[in-house]
């Protein structure tokens, strides 16, 4: 019973003191905002970076293309070295009628070109479509692939995708840092803030100390301060951030440039960013009041 009553009371005094100290509090939620609208803009493109990544990634196939006069011993041959991979996730297998069906049905124009043809004029071969569990290693199982005997051509997109990979694993790691820091640079700026406010009451945190507070009394009501300070400096990021993305999504019909690089569907998304962001708010809040006021609590 006295833990909560020292809480409640703890509540009553932060919210009391936020009102009173309005000028000081007001700036205090000000920088929260302005800090929390860049760290939330940098985790929704971090998120989305990550998603371009790993849907580039799934989308990687290595074509092994296998000649013409292999026999069907050796179909199976290739298809049983393929399996023995480790990094080989799955394979499917075409033979050059069903590659030319498909071909015939995604285009008008290789549907005419290819009719034209008879099957021993075709330039098309029996193929596997390979994909592979980890993409950073899709060199060197496309050239252990391209080592079996009867294997034609292999082909990725080499070069492009040794390029893209490398491209979109350094901006994944540069926004993740950028979310650190900006986090580091609000818990900061919250402290110097906050001192601000509790310097100017350290003659009461003196009294309370001369009467025989404890440091938990003196200092729960300023967590709490920092909390409620946190919740209120979330708020106008999280409009803004839930609601931009929303247009922004809908402006660009859900992808960029191309069809190949989807953004994030807004929902649930939208919601678990407003929760981290609120969740920063609320702890880099605390963090500050506590450790602004933890040089008044020295003996």
């Amino acid at each position: 019973m006295k833990l909560f009553r020292m809480l409640g009371r703890s509540i009553r005094d932060a919210v009391k003191s936020v009102i009173r100290n309005f000028s000081l509090s007001l700036a205090s939620i000000s920088c929260i905002t302005i800090t929390l609208i860049i760290v939330a803009v940098a985790i929704i493109a971090s998120l989305n970076v990550q998603n371009f990544t790993e849907a580039i990634e799934k989308d990687m196939t290595i074509v092994v293309f296998v000649e013409n006069d292999a026999e069907k011993e050796e179909v199976e041959k290739i298809e049983s070295k393929i399996k023995e991979i480790p990094n080989v996730e799955k394979y499917t297998y075409q033979t050059k009628q069903e590659v030319k069906e498909k071909m015939q049905e995604e285009s008008e124009v290789f549907n005419t070109v290819l009719n034209n043809w008879e099957d021993e004029e075709s330039p098309l071969k029996d193929t596997f479509q390979v994909k592979v569990k980890n993409v950073e290693k899709i060199k060197a199982t496309a050239e252990r692939i391209g080592r079996i005997e009867k294997v034609s051509v292999v082909r990725y997109g080499e070069g492009m995708v040794d390029k893209m990979v490398t491209a979109f694993a350094s901006v994944e790691k540069v926004t993740y840092g950028i979310v650190i820091a900006l986090v580091l640079v609000t818990v900061f700026l919250i402290i110097n803030t906050i001192k601000l406010t509790i310097s100017a009451r350290k003659k009461e945190i003196g009294i309370m100390r001369l009467v025989g507070a404890s440091n938990l009394t003196i200092k729960l009501p300023f967590i709490i301060e920092g909390m409620i300070l946190g919740l209120f400096g979330s708020i106008v990021p999280v409009l803004i951030t839930t609601y931009g993305y929303l247009a922004f999504y809908k402006h660009f019909d859900g992808y960029l440039y191309s069809k190949l690089i989807q953004l994030i569907q807004p929902e649930p998304f939208i919601y678990q960013t407003a929760l981290a962001v609120i969740g920063i708010g609320i702890l880099v809040g605390m963090i500050g009041s506590a450790s602004a006021v933890k040089r008044y609590l020295k003996i």
